[in-house]
């Protein structure tokens, strides 16, 4: 944990962190439930972080987040592939298969999801783009260890096989599979994952997911 920290920007942070769905409007009271803060604190920073755009305020008085912050999420996205030559790989994964396509990259001591399509399915692993979650756990989260720390002995089966499978590590009703995607020129972009219910990825589901998804792999890694 960095050693120098300043009290005022965290509690800005934490005002946005409390939000958790697309266009959500938050009520003052809420925001002060959800981040323990008074409302006169609150007031405050809100009132900085509308200024530079981080927050909006709505003619009923309530808060939703702002167009700085897809700004400022354009611009990191950029480091990595753009999302036009990896929807198309999400849009025909999830097609074949039903359940929920994504994409993730490392940032740091966490992985990001970049792109996600959901299923449409009305049970099913549901995630927002611009999630993080650990590294380590979960599918893709240990193919890109894997790939990204080739001398850790632990993921040197992932590395030969070239796919990591997970069945409730992070949720207990949730499996996922992820697989390695590769530009033309042979550099680890992040990993490409399939997830859903435990009992949607049975051994003969898995075995037809890997091979869709390695092969939807090299057939898109000439163009990116």
């Amino acid at each position: 944990m960095p050693e120098n920290r300043v009290e005022a920007v965290e509690r800005a942070l934490t005002i946005l962190e409390s939000f958790s769905e697309p266009g959500e409007e938050v009520s003052l009271g809420e925001l002060s439930k959800r981040t323990g803060f008074y409302k006169s604190t609150l007031l405050r920073l809100l009132g900085s972080l509308q200024h530079f755009g981080y927050v909006v305020r709505q003619p009923n008085g309530a808060y939703r987040l702002g167009p700085s912050l897809w700004r400022l999420g354009s611009l990191y996205r950029r480091e990595f592939l753009p999302a036009e030559t990896v929807r198309p790989i999400l849009r025909e994964l999830q097609a074949l298969s039903g359940e929920t396509a994504s994409f993730y990259v490392r940032d740091g001591d966490e992985r990001v999801c970049l792109y996600r399509i959901n299923s449409s399915k009305p049970i099913r692993h549901h995630l927002e783009e611009g999630a993080r979650l650990p590294l380590r756990r979960g599918a893709a989260g240990k193919l890109i260890s894997a790939y990204m720390d080739a001398s850790d002995p632990e993921f040197a089966e992932i590395r030969d096989r070239g796919v990591a499978i997970s069945r409730g590590e992070r949720d207990p009703e949730i499996a996922a599979i992820a697989v390695p995607l590769f530009t033309s020129d042979g550099r680890f972009a992040g990993a490409l994952a399939l997830s859903g219910l435990v009992a949607h990825f049975d051994t003969d589901a898995s075995q037809k997911y890997v091979a869709a998804m390695k092969e939807a792999a090299r057939t898109h890694a000439s163009a990116l």
